[in-house]
């Protein structure tokens, strides 16, 4: 019962000092000044409307490119095989270049003028 009482002297106090705070901008503050401020309320309100739309429309957008790009695949399932796919990719670069008919990447194989890029 006594937090009930402390609510409601907490209520009654903010009631009482927001009319009183409203009463104090009126006195001191020029005439107009109020309109300018819930115009940049209005101003802000917009912005904050279309940062939300926008992010929305771009976690969206992300989504279907994600899905146009991988398909119905599990990416988590994929980001688990990673570390095996690279060291099958290592393995065949490395055996790529273990071959003796691989000249580099620099090399044109069917250059014959002896000229190189390096």
């Amino acid at each position: 019962m006594r937090r009930l009482v402390w609510v409601g002297v907490g209520v009654v106090a903010t009631i009482l000092v927001v009319r009183k705070g409203r009463a104090l901008v009126d006195a001191y503050v020029p005439a107009g000044t109020a309109d300018a401020v819930q115009g940049v309320g209005r101003l802000m309100t917009a912005v904050r409307t279309a940062q939300h739309e926008f992010r929305t429309g771009m976690a969206e957008r992300e989504e279907q490119l994600r899905h146009d790009l991988v398909g119905d695949v599990d990416v988590e399932a994929l980001r688990a095989q990673r570390p095996e796919r690279v060291a099958d990719l290592r393995r065949t670069w490395a055996a790529r270049r273990a071959r003796e008919d691989w000249v580099g990447p620099t090399e044109d194989p069917d250059d014959d003028d002896g000229y190189a890029f390096f």
